[in-house]
C-alpha cells in the first residue's frame, strides 16, 4: 500500500470524515471481534457436505424420474421441478463458496466454487465474482451495484431515483405499470433469456478459458445423460422449462431483500450504514433458511459475508441489539410479504415517476 500513500494527517485533523457514523463503525468492529471469539466464522463441514449430497442426490432423482417411469407428461414435469430445485440449490451452495465460507483455504474454496457454478450449474465463477463483488461493497447504489442496473431501461427503482428520473422528463418504459410487466419480463426472463446468453458472451469477451472448459463439462453431461431419454427437442423443452422455474426462484428470492429498500446514489455513509439500509430479512424457519440458502437473513450475511450461513441465527440477535442501540430499524417479515412487497415497491416508485413527470 506504500504506492497509494500520499501523507499523514495533521495531529488536529479528524481522521473520520464527518458524515460517518464513528461510533457506530466502532462498535460494528467490537462486534465482529466478539463474533471471531464466538467462533462463528468458522464453518460446520457436515453441514456442507449434506447441501451439497442432497443436491447430487436430487440430480440422480431426476434422470432415475425419467428412466424409471418414462418420458410422459407427469415423469417429466417432476423431472423438470427436480431439476430446477437442484440448480437454485446450486445457486445458493455456489454463493457460499464464492463466500470463501467454507473451506479453510480460498485454494479449496475457488476449486469448489468453480464445480458447483461450473460443473453443476454451467456458469463462470468469474463472472459470479464480478458482479457479486460490486454489489457486497455498495448495494443499492446506483452505477456501483449491479443488482439495480435495470434501472432505469426497464424499471424505476427506489423512491430519489425515480422521481429524478421524472423530473428529468426520462421514460424508457411506463414505469407506473411496471409492477405488471414485472411478472413477464422480471422473475420469468432473467436466467433464460438474458444469463444464458451473457455468460458465454462475458466468459470469451474475457478469455476465462478455464471457466469456459468447466461449463463445458455440464452441459455435455446434461446432453448425454438427456438427449438419449427424450431425444434433442424434448431435451431442449425440459431446459427451458428448468431454466424458467429456476429463474423464477431466483428473482423472487434475490430481490425480496432489496429491492423494497433504500435505493440512491452513493451518499458516502458509513459501510455498515450502507449495509442496513439496503438489505431487511424475512423470518426464520427451516423451508425459509432451505428455500432461500439462508439468504433470508441478508443483514447479517452482507454485514459479515464470509461468515457460513449457518451462523446467521446466533449473530442475529447481537445484530438486533446494535440496531436498536442506534435507531436502525431492523426488518424482519413473512416470506409471502417479502415477495409482495417487492410489488407493492415498484407500483409506488412507479407512481412517484408519474406524479415527477407531469409535474409542470
Amino acid at each position: 500500500m506504500n504506492s497509494l500513500l500520499i501523507g499523514e494527517l495533521a495531529p488536529d485533523q479528524p481522521s473520520f470524515e464527518p458524515n460517518k457514523n464513528k461510533q457506530l463503525t466502532d462498535e460494528f468492529r467490537e462486534l465482529r471481534a466478539t463474533v471471531e471469539q464466538m467462533g462463528l466464522m468458522k464453518a460446520n463441514p457436515v453441514f456442507f457436505t449434506l447441501c451439497l449430497l442432497h443436491i447430487l442426490l436430487l440430480d440422480v432423482a431426476a434422470w432415475l424420474t425419467l428412466w424409471v417411469f418414462g418420458t410422459s407428461l407427469v415423469p417429466f414435469l417432476i423431472s423438470a421441478v427436480l431439476l430446477s430445485t437442484v440448480q437454485a440449490q446450486a445457486g445458493w451452495l455456489q454463493h457460499d463458496f464464492g463466500h470463501l465460507s467454507v473451506c479453510r483455504t480460498s485454494t479449496w474454496n475457488h476449486l469448489l466454487h468453480h464445480f458447483v457454478i461450473g460443473h453443476l450449474k454451467g456458469a463462470p465463477a468469474s463472472w459470479w465474482n464480478h458482479l457479486h463483488f460490486q454489489h457486497h461493497a455498495k448495494p443499492n447504489c446506483f452505477r456501483k451495484d449491479p443488482d439495480i442496473n435495470m434501472h432505469p431501461l426497464f424499471f424505476a427503482l427506489g423512491k430519489v431515483l425515480s422521481v429524478e428520473l421524472g423530473k428529468q422528463k426520462k421514460r424508457y418504459m411506463p414505469y407506473n405499470h411496471q409492477h405488471k410487466y414485472f411478472f413477464l419480463i422480471g422473475p420469468p426472463a432473467l436466467l433464460p433469456v438474458y444469463f444464458q446468453w451473457y455468460i458465454f458472451y462475458f466468459v470469451v469477451q474475457r478469455k476465462k478459458w478455464v471457466d469456459l472448459a468447466w461449463m463445458f463439462t455440464f452441459y455435455l453431461r446434461i446432453s448425454f445423460t438427456y438427449i438419449p431419454l427424450l431425444g434433442f427437442k424434448g431435451f431442449l423443452l425440459l431446459f427451458f422449462i428448468v431454466r424458467f422455474l429456476e429463474s423464477n426462484w431466483f428473482v423472487w428470492v434475490t430481490q425480496m431483500n432489496h429491492i423494497p429498500m433504500h435505493i440512491d446514489h452513493d451518499r458516502n455513509v458509513d459501510w455498515v450504514s450502507t449495509q442496513l439500509q439496503a438489505t431487511c430479512n424475512v423470518h426464520e424457519s427451516f423451508f425459509n433458511d432451505w428455500f432461500s440458502g439462508h439468504l433470508n437473513f441478508q443483514i447479517e450475511h452482507h454485514l459479515f459475508p464470509t461468515m457460513p450461513r449457518h451462523n446467521y441465527h446466533k449473530v442475529a440477535p447481537l445484530v438486533r441489539s446494535l440496531c436498536a442501540k442506534h435507531g436502525i430499524e431492523y426488518q424482519s417479515k413473512p416470506l409471502l410479504s417479502a415477495f409482495a412487497d417487492i410489488v407493492h415497491s415498484l407500483k409506488e416508485s412507479g407512481q412517484l415517476w408519474l406524479d415527477a413527470y407531469l409535474q409542470k
